[in-house]
C-alpha cells in the first residue's frame, strides 16, 4: 500500500482512483464494510483503491476538551487499513487550514486534482468541508459537475444477537464496551481483539518481588485503556513472538500510591527463557481477550499472590480455548 502524508507526495500519474473518506478510528466492521466495497469497486473499474483519513482526529482540533479517546493509535490504524487491500492511503494532517476548505474546495483540490477520482464510495452519514457543510447530496452534486460517480453504502449492523441486536456498528459503541471492560463485544465489533501498543518501561518491580514479573506499558502507549481489572490476553514482542499473558489494568488497590497502569505478566515461557526474557525498551502490543475480574484490595501480599495464581490459571484456560477455536 502506498502511504502519503501530503498532497505533494502523490505522484502526478496516479489515477483513476476509487476513493473513500473517514477518520476510521478502530477500522471496525462498519468501516471494513465500506472499505471492502471500495476495493471491490476499484477492481471492477481497473482503478486504484484509495482512502483519505486525518491525523490528528478532527475533534482533537475543534474541541480538544471533549474529543473522544481514540480506540487505536496511528500505527495500528494504518496497518488495519492496509489489511483491507487498499492501494493507497492519504493521511492528511488536520489543522485549521484544512478545516477552512469549503466542501467544494476540498473535493476539487484533493479528490479531483490530486487523486483523479473516478468514483467516491461513502456512507449515508458522510460530512466534509468547512463546518461539516458537505453531505451525501453535496458529494453527488459535485460528482455530477466534476465528472465522478458517487456510491452510497448502507450501514453495517454488526451483531445479530443479544440486547444490542441491530445496533449500528460504530466507534462510539466500541468505546462504551471498552470502558465497561467488555472486550469480547469490542472484539466482535472490531473484527479482531482490541490492542494497545507502547514501550515497556521499568515499574515498581512489585510483581517481580511477588514472583509475577510484568511488562509495564509507558503512559504514552496508544490505544484506549479498557476498564480496570484483570484480563486474559496476549503480548506480542518486537520479534513478532506472541506470548500468553495475564494483563492488569488500573492502580493496584493492595498497595498505596500506585498510579493507573497497564502491565502484562507473560505466562508459560520455556524454562530456558525465564532468566533471559527481557522486554525493557521494546515496543510491544498487548491484546485483550477477556476480562476475568475487577480490581480488588486484598489484605496483604499473600492473599494477592493466591489470587494471582488463580488469575494465571484462568488466563491459561481462556487462551487455550481461544487457540483451540482458531480465534
Amino acid at each position: 500500500m502506498y502511504y502519503w502524508n501530503d498532497l505533494a507526495e502523490i505522484p502526478a500519474g496516479i489515477g483513476p482512483t476509487v476513493i473513500t473518506i473517514g477518520n476510521f478510528d478502530g477500522v471496525h466492521l462498519g468501516h471494513q464494510h465500506v472499505l471492502n466495497r471500495l476495493v471491490k469497486a476499484a477492481r471492477e473499474q481497473d482503478a486504484a483503491a484509495v482512502a483519505i483519513s486525518f491525523d490528528p482526529h478532527p475533534a482533537q482540533v475543534h474541541r480538544p476538551e471533549s474529543a473522544p479517546e481514540l480506540i487505536m493509535g496511528t500505527v495500528d490504524r494504518v496497518q488495519a487499513l492496509a489489511d483491507t487491500g487498499l492501494d493507497g492511503l492519504l493521511m492528511m494532517h488536520y489543522d485549521m487550514d484544512l478545516a477552512s476548505l469549503t466542501a467544494e474546495e476540498f473535493v476539487r483540490t484533493v479528490l479531483v486534482d490530486a487523486l483523479h477520482a473516478k468514483t467516491v464510495v461513502i456512507g449515508h452519514d458522510v460530512r466534509f468541508g468547512r463546518g461539516n457543510a458537505g453531505d451525501l447530496e453535496t458529494m453527488r452534486a459535485l460528482g455530477a459537475e466534476l465528472g465522478f460517480d458517487v456510491e452510497a453504502v448502507d450501514d453495517f449492523g454488526a451483531l445479530a444477537d443479544g440486547p444490542a441486536s441491530g445496533r449500528r456498528c460504530s466507534s462510539t459503541w466500541i468505546r462504551e464496551a471498552l470502558r465497561e471492560g467488555d472486550v469480547r463485544t469490542a472484539a466482535r465489533l472490531l473484527g479482531r481483539t482490541h490492542r494497545m501498543r507502547g514501550e515497556v518501561v521499568h515499574g515498581a518491580a512489585r510483581g517481580r518481588e511477588l514472583g509475577f514479573p510484568t511488562a509495564n506499558l509507558a503512559p504514552e502507549a496508544s490505544g484506549l485503556i479498557p476498564a480496570d481489572g484483570i484480563y486474559a490476553g496476549w503480548l506480542v514482542d518486537e520479534a513478532g513472538a506472541r506470548w500468553p499473558a495475564a494483563v492488569s489494568v488500573g492502580s493496584n488497590p493492595t498497595f498505596e500510591g500506585v498510579s493507573r497502569q497497564v502491565e502484562a505478566h507473560v505466562i508459560d515461557r520455556p524454562a530456558e527463557d525465564v532468566h533471559d526474557f527481557n522486554l525493557y525498551g521494546q515496543h510491544v502490543v498487548v491484546e485483550f481477550v477477556e476480562r476475568l475480574r475487577g480490581m480488588v484490595a486484598y489484605t496483604g501480599p499473600e492473599a494477592l499472590v493466591e489470587q494471582m495464581c488463580l488469575d494465571v490459571e484462568r488466563t491459561r484456560n481462556v487462551l487455550s480455548t481461544e487457540t483451540a477455536a482458531g480465534r
